[in-house]
């Protein structure tokens, strides 16, 4: 491997060691290295499954192991890194939740999205994957922490809102923290 293969960017699929491994657990893997090659899948890139750690390790640290056992191998990515956000459509500034009813970024009481920094777009990210995380439980709501992961905009974020207070009020204690939750992440988003 050369010295500046990145390990966040590489997209990871698993080995025949990897399917093993989770099959028999005989390696031995730690819980945190495990749930990694369970969410490897072929389409993800190291930056792509960090978030699923939150806070408990080092995303480069786990895949270099993932890698030294031969669970997972780098793959070459199908699509451009520095142009993903051209490739991926960006979401439309209204979307439809589960139940079928139009969501929008528009949420009452907020400044223009516009006036919202790319700061404040990273703290809104991960107040709202933290909570889900803390709340919710880690893997349970992977598909909402992926949306929030990729929304670039102050505009995505909003659309994605609506999801994040959903599931947050769906929740026992999620549903009782909800307004504190909710005045704090008001105050980026």
């Amino acid at each position: 491997m050369p010295e500046t293969f990145d390990l966040t960017t590489a997209v990871y699929a698993k080995t025949a060691v990897g399917q093993q491994e989770i099959q028999t657990r005989s390696l031995g893997l730690s819980p945190l290295v495990r749930r990694i090659l369970v969410l490897v899948d072929g389409k993800r890139s190291g930056s792509e499954l960090a978030p699923f750690l939150s806070g408990n390790g080092d995303i480069e640290e786990i895949l270099g192991q993932l890698l030294t056992l031969e669970c997972v191998e780098a793959q070459a990515r199908t699509k451009p890194v520095a142009s993903h956000a051209a490739a991926a459509p960006a979401p439309a500034a209204t979307a439809t939740n589960e139940g079928g009813e139009s969501s929008s970024s528009e949420i009452p009481g907020l400044p223009s999205a516009g006036s919202r920094s790319a700061k404040d777009n990273e703290m809104a990210r991960n107040f709202m994957i933290n909570s889900v995380n803390s709340i919710i439980g880690q893997n349970m709501r992977i598909s909402l922490v992926h949306d929030i992961f990729h929304a670039e905009t102050t505009e995505q974020l909003r659309v994605i809102y609506h999801a994040w207070a959903s599931s947050m009020s769906n929740h026992g204690m999620g549903a009782k923290r909800l307004p504190e939750l909710r005045e704090k992440l008001f105050k980026v988003l």
